[in-house]
């Protein structure tokens, strides 16, 4: 027996949830859905953290009801693709932050000034100016270049997060992820980075963002795969404690977050005081696995090109407790996902006519991580790599509000948005670009892993109109639930407008399935240079 399907069937043995079978009592589509999400953000699954045995229960369970919905194993001989992670976590005890002003030493408490990454950096000490350098854009694209001209050499690089208007926000994001930034911040030659967050922008309070400094960051075990590598040091630091760094500097941090807002150019200057780092990491091996399984298409010919339909797996685990809770459930983030995928393969099997197209469903691992499933799927994907035609990924696309508006990321890039627009609008969908482009969503989720690879693609998310109580239902929710143990079964979520998501989204995977000619990116879009020639 295989190696993966031996594991496999090991941990199906565990399940407690049978699949779905015809002679069920009939259930409404938002039950059936809903079904799926209870079990995966179940405390059983203790938040279905990457390679943990919580994931592996979540993994089977998932290859269960594809096997069920009449999908094929599409990871060779089973449906795991197995890789080789590296779990690396900050030894706070052995770890310090310090910023030197006049000969005199200013220590920052971890958790409370500032956190210290455990996603990239090195073991060791760091003594260096720091420089303010805006958004630290460098994109040539849009003529605009924050780090031309500035010495960073062997300086750290201060950061305020977002990007100026003017510059589209798609291009913003690819150039705002942490493996351009590092690239640029490289080649103008610093060594490591302080990020700034505007409060205008954040998603969730502080005490949570350092709450979560203490769960385990992850990388490749294959050194070629990691591609935002290289610093020595990476800081968060607290909106309310940032302006420790600005003392003595020719603006304050309030000033700049002001610019910011008002859409203004940012200055770039160095501060006063130099950043003194001792970084202390410790590492061990990791296994995990993306789901991957295949809908055979129904064309002689274009059953051999693929629709991806993705969605990730994991959440993060077991971590600090909020309110007594230490289970990180994620069941918004991202069972909700998970759980549309999988009733989009029950309704397209079950479907009297197949798709034209083979479509491949890619759950998996270590998004939460820094989107490593996807990552290593696109690198190394189980079907030729010319024959990924689009993908259409889903992370928690948030039902919590009837299902009347849908927010697309990346639906100005490709030719993806006309059969959107399309299938959305036969349900009375209205169709938004991303009203918040500095929040990258574009680019924070698994559909970039494909994008980079040429892939046209497309995100979701339930969309509103602006100052709706729907906008201010789903402020709430992140401020109270995203990365949460709250995002949990006891949420309130409409599970209709769940269901009519899930049927358009069925639509819109079977209209590109369908249609005569693949999916491409639109002529002026930045994206249009990473397809294959």
């Amino acid at each position: 027996m295989p190696r993966t399907s031996a594991s496999l069937l090991a941990v199906l043995s565990l399940l407690s949830v049978p699949a779905a079978h015809a002679a069920d009592a009939p259930v409404s589509e938002g039950a059936r859905w809903w079904k799926h999400v209870e079990f995966l953000a179940s405390d059983a699954l203790e938040g279905r953290n990457t390679g943990s045995e919580g994931y592996r229960k979540a993994a089977a369970y998932v290859a269960e009801q594809l096997a069920a919905a009449g999908v094929k194993p599409g990871a060779g001989e089973g449906y795991l693709q197995e890789m080789d992670l590296v779990s690396r976590r900050l030894v706070e005890e052995r770890s310090r932050l310090v910023l030197v002003r006049g000969g005199k030493e200013l220590p920052l408490t971890l958790g409370q000034d500032a956190i210290i990454s455990a996603r990239m950096g090195e073991s060791g000490k760091v003594d260096a100016p720091m420089v303010f350098v805006g958004y630290g854009l460098s994109i040539p694209e849009a003529g605009h270049d924050e780090l031309a001209g500035v010495d960073l050499q062997g300086k750290v690089a201060v950061i305020l997060q977002g990007g100026p208007e003017k510059i589209p926000g798609t291009l913003r994001a690819h150039h705002g992820s942490m493996s351009e930034r590092v690239k640029a911040l490289k080649k103008a030659g610093a060594m490591g980075l302080v990020m700034l967050q505007n409060p205008k922008l954040m998603e969730v309070p502080w005490e949570r963002t350092a709450g979560s400094r203490k769960m385990a960051s992850m990388m490749f075990a294959d050194p070629t795969l990691n591609d935002d590598q290289g610093l020595k040091v990476s800081v968060v630091v607290n909106t309310a404690r940032a302006q420790k760094l600005f003392a003595g500097a020719p603006h304050t941090y309030e000033a700049l977050v002001a610019l910011a807002n008002a859409d203004k150019p940012l200055p770039g200057f160095a501060l006063p005081s130099r950043l003194k780092a001792e970084l202390a990491f410790e590492t061990e091996p990791v296994k995990s696995a993306n789901v991957v399984g295949v809908l055979p298409g129904s064309d002689p010919t274009l059953a051999r090109e693929y629709v991806v339909v993705s969605a990730h797996l994991d959440h993060v685990g077991v971590g600090e407790p909020v309110k007594g809770d230490r289970i990180y459930n994620g069941a918004m983030d991202n069972a909700s996902g998970v759980a549309a995928v999988l009733e989009l393969a029950r309704a397209l099997q079950a479907s009297e006519t197949k798709p034209r197209r083979s479509v491949l469903f890619a759950l998996v691992t270590g998004e939460e991580k820094g989107l490593l499933g996807s990552k290593y799927f696109a690198a190394r994907p189980t079907v030729p790599r010319e024959s990924l035609v689009a993908d259409l990924n889903l992370d928690m696309f948030l039902p919590l509000f009837p299902f009347t508006h849908v927010v697309a990321f990346g639906m100005d890039e490709s030719t993806l948005a006309a059969p959107l627009r399309q299938v959305a609008g036969a349900q009375g969908v209205k169709v938004l670009a991303d009203p918040q482009p500095n929040r990258m969503g574009f680019i924070r989720s698994d559909q970039y892993s494909f994008i980079r690879e040429g892939v046209p693609a497309l995100a979701f998310k339930f969309g509103f109109e602006p100052g709706s109580k729907e906008e201010k239902l789903q402020k709430q929710w992140y401020s109270e639930r995203y990365h949460g143990p709250a995002d949990d079964l006891s949420q309130p979520v409409d599970k209709e407008g769940a269901a009519k998501f899930v049927r358009m989204f069925t639509a819109l995977t079977r209209a590109v399935a369908d249609a005569p000619e693949r999916p491409r990116w639109n002529e002026q879009s930045f994206f249009r240079r990473f397809a294959m020639p």
